[in-house]
Parts: C-alpha cells; structure tokens; sequence
C-alpha cells in the first residue's frame, strides 16, 4: 500500500468519523450507546498502549535515560 493510497484511506475514515459525529444529536439512543461504547474500547487501547509503552520505556532506561543495570539478563551456564 503507497504512502498516498493510506492518507486517502486515513482521510475517509475521518469523514466518516466526523459524519456520524455530526448526525449523533438526532439518532436512538441505541445507536448512541453503540457509538460511545466503540468509542471506548477505542480509546481504551490507546491508553494501555501509552501506558504499557512507558512502562516498559522506563523499566528498560529508567529515569535518567541510561540503562538499569539490574535489568541485564546474565547467562546460565550449565552445571560441569
């Protein structure tokens, strides 16, 4: 998929996004429902990922930006 065929797809999507935004005052109340429960879940997994993405950020370069030495996987030599 081109870099150009992606914006389009992108841009389709927000304006279907946008539409159904403009149109929600007047639709059911089950509709309503259904769009904020999607819209949740959608926002939902955006903040586990920022969540699960800085912890492991953290965890891997701590706060001073050099690694954590207590991280380091040590190798386990079998026994002679």
């Amino acid at each position: 998929m081109s870099s150009e065929s992606f914006l389009k797809e992108v841009q389709a999507i927000g304006e279907k996004f946008l539409l159904k935004l403009q149109r929600l005052p007047k639709a059911d109340p089950v509709e309503i429902v259904s769009f904020s429960v999607v819209l949740l879940f959608i926002v939902t997994v955006l903040v586990f990922t920022i969540i699960a993405c800085s912890c492991c950020c953290y965890s891997c370069c701590g706060c001073d930006g050099r690694p954590d030495p207590r991280h380091r996987k040590s190798q386990v030599r079998p026994a002679a």
